[in-house]
């Protein structure tokens, strides 16, 4: 025990399945369910060539998924995957309903299947050759990537309508799959709509329409009060924008077309997808929903000690959710629906990003400016601004609360949740983003339907968490917003003596006692005192084997979520994918590296790997569930007996596994 494990290749083809099946029991043998990798859409390394973006569909995607499936990742969580808003990078301003375009894979479209819809001339010009650096990672450069698939896709629509009209196999075949996905989506002209919006987006140089003239920006909304201007209007908008409104739906049917071939590939692989059910929308979802929304408020999070986060998110008016007190569909909630079918639509799995916004959402004053928001100690907030809606008065009577029914407290319950099952997915599984101020409306929905929480364990401890009934629960340790766990010793703050310093090293879900005890917890095993004190120098001593025994922490718990940042050892500073609270020019631009097979076991081989050691972390969390158990039986002879002969055949593979990775 606490041998270094010294990496000197990867595992050959024929050794693959023996490191996977043995992955797999240990994790099975723990009663792991859900082991996840956090990866977002953009984050997908490059293959063959690169699109300046990555893609959680193309072939860079598979290699990915293919390697997460080799140590035993059962799930990736994703971000939000829709079609970006003009100019902003954010997968959390995406639209809930329209796929990323930017996530279509070019080389596929070069292929015989497709027609060769895409010249290789054409993709080797609009694309670059992969570039080899001595960072584990890259970055998306999302300017770049639009310019990439404006010109490639104007080709591929080109070739597709010329293919067509000579009766080309492919393009027929392809034809009779767009009939049917048009027949599909288009239901009240949703694509239509969409494609109109791009067109108005970009005759007016931007997609906030509140800024277009009236005309443009209430055209929906006067559509569907069956205003004859505005019908005329609209088919003259068609008329004259045909070919870039055809181009738009030939884009929606071929990213759809990818992401249903990549789910039926994934279903093989035994990975799943977890998306992102976005708590906001896209300027164009508002647009084509303008009437679901209230009208000078949008949504943000409270910060007590600082001015609050303006995210500028439309809030839906809790008068449209349900019509008249009861559950029967308004407009709002029949925008929610469709956005929680359309997040499910090619997924397994969901996570619910700020749930408090679908409960007790915190809203604030569009037409406020940002100084008005200020507040000097002691951060009094101005409540005419900024409040949670059960706070806000109906105009008409203000003793009344303007959610006059509680539509929002009922959202999930009679709403939300349901859908979800519909789609074989439990309250239990979801993922259920709580990080928030936890009013006390919010406290009372979420206790009585007691929903799962996030448990970080960089503010937690499994071990507490786990006694306290929170096994549904999700762990993790570091997400998309907090950069690597790695430099977690190292953050300065405030310490318990007042000073500033490395605060962490004092934190108790990091004491070292704790860790060493808690990841060796049979007295009845031979030396245990003496591997615990062990274990604790080891900690002291080294911040590495620190840090990596709050993964084998980790590890132990039923559900867990792990960024490919920590996974492949990109610790740094300049690659955290996105600093919260802040605009940067490379916030939402981290990627990972095209060679990263090559830079994980050149890692995990150095004298300092950064990098985690899967089955390493693996046979140590699984060491600790053992003690667990043993520990719980009151060191029960026979049962301690019984659960080695069961245990120690895995715990001998992932030594030959470990041995396999020593091997020059």
């Amino acid at each position: 025990m606490g041998y270094p494990v010294v990496f000197g290749r990867r595992p050959t083809r024929v050794e693959e399945p023996f490191v996977q099946n043995t992955m797999n029991k240990a994790y099975d043998f723990m009663g792991t369910k859900e082991r996840a990798v956090i990866t977002h859409g953009s984050c997908f390394p490059a293959y063959d060539r690169n699109t300046n973006i990555g893609s959680p569909y193309g072939n860079g995607a598979k290699e990915w998924t293919k390697f997460l499936a080799l140590y035993g990742f059962n799930a990736q969580q994703l971000g939000p995957c829709g079609d970006l808003e003009k100019g902003v990078n954010s997968p959390y301003k995406s639209s809930a309903f329209a796929k990323n375009r930017l996530f279509i894979d070019l080389l596929d479209l070069t292929s015989y299947k497709y027609g060769n819809l895409l010249s290789k001339d054409t993709y080797n010009e609009v694309t670059k050759p992969l570039e080899i650096t001595d960072k584990n990672y890259e970055r998306t450069d999302f300017k770049a990537a639009e310019q990439t698939y404006d010109i490639a896709l104007k080709e591929v629509f080109q070739n597709y309508r010329k293919n067509l009209a000579k009766g080309q196999p492919q393009a027929l075949a392809l034809e009779r799959e767009y009939i049917s996905f048009l027949n599909k989506n288009n239901n009240e002209d949703r694509l239509t709509d969409e494609a109109i919006f791009q067109v108005l987006s970009n005759k007016y140089g931007t997609d906030d329409y509140e800024q277009w003239p009236d005309k443009d920006h209430h055209l929906i909304k006067r559509l569907d009060n069956g205003n004859k201007d505005a019908i005329n209007y609209y088919q003259e908008l068609y008329k004259y924008n045909k070919n870039p409104i055809e181009q738009y739906k030939f884009e929606q049917f071929l990213i759809t077309k990818q992401i249903k071939e990549n789910k039926e590939w994934r279903e093989q692989l035994g990975v799943k997808n977890i998306n992102d059910l976005l708590v906001g929308c896209s300027k164009m979802d508002a647009w084509r929903y303008e009437e679901a929304f209230l009208d000078d408020w949008e949504m943000g999070a409270r910060e007590n000690n600082k001015p609050s986060q303006r995210w500028r998110i439309q809030v839906l008016d809790p008068k449209k959710i349900f019509k008249n007190g009861r559950y029967d569909l308004n407009i709002g909630g029949k925008f929610l629906e469709e956005k929680i079918e359309a997040a499910l639509e090619f997924n397994e799995g969901i996570r619910v990003d700020h749930v408090m916004g679908l409960i007790e959402p915190y809203i604030m004053k569009k037409s406020a400016k940002d100084e008005d928001f200020f507040t000097y100690p002691p951060h009094n907030k101005n409540k005419n601004i900024e409040k949670y809606i059960s706070e806000l008065r109906n105009p008409a009577n203000p003793g009344e609360e303007y959610d006059k029914y509680w539509d929002y407290p009922k959202l999930l319950q009679h709403l939300v949740l349901p859908i979800f099952e519909r789609h074989g997915i439990h309250k239990e599984d979801a993922v259920w983003e709580d990080v928030c101020t936890y009013p006390e409306r919010f406290k009372l929905v979420y206790n009585e339907l007691k929903l799962p929480k996030i448990t970080n364990i960089d503010w937690e401890r499994a071990e507490d968490v786990m006694n306290e009934g929170g096994q549904n629960n999700w762990f993790v340790i570091s997400t998309h917003d907090q950069g690597a766990t790695m430099n977690y010793l190292k953050r300065i703050g405030d310490l318990k003596n007042g000073t500033q310093g490395e605060y962490t090293r004092e934190s108790w879900p990091w004491n070292v006692d704790y860790l060493a005890g808690y990841l060796n917890m049979d007295d009845s095993r031979p030396n245990i005192a003496k591997i615990r004190e062990e274990r604790k120098n080891l900690y002291l001593s080294n911040d590495r084997e620190w840090t990596f025994a709050k993964f084998s922490e980790l590890l132990t718990t039923p559900k867990f979520q792990i960024s490919h940042d920590d996974l492949l050892g990109i610790t740094d500073e300049d690659a955290v994918y996105n600093v919260p609270g802040t605009t940067n020019d490379t916030n939402w631009t981290e990627r990972i590296s095209p060679d990263f097979l090559d830079k994980y076991y050149e890692n995990l081989s150095s004298d300092n790997p950064t990098a985690l050691n899967m089955p390493e972390r693996v046979k140590e969390a699984m060491q600790a569930k053992i003690d667990m158990q043993v520990r719980a039986h009151n060191y029960d002879a026979d049962f301690k007996r019984e659960i080695y002969e069961k245990a120690q055949p895995i715990l001998d593979d992932l030594d030959i596994v470990i041995d396999i990775l020593k091997e020059k």
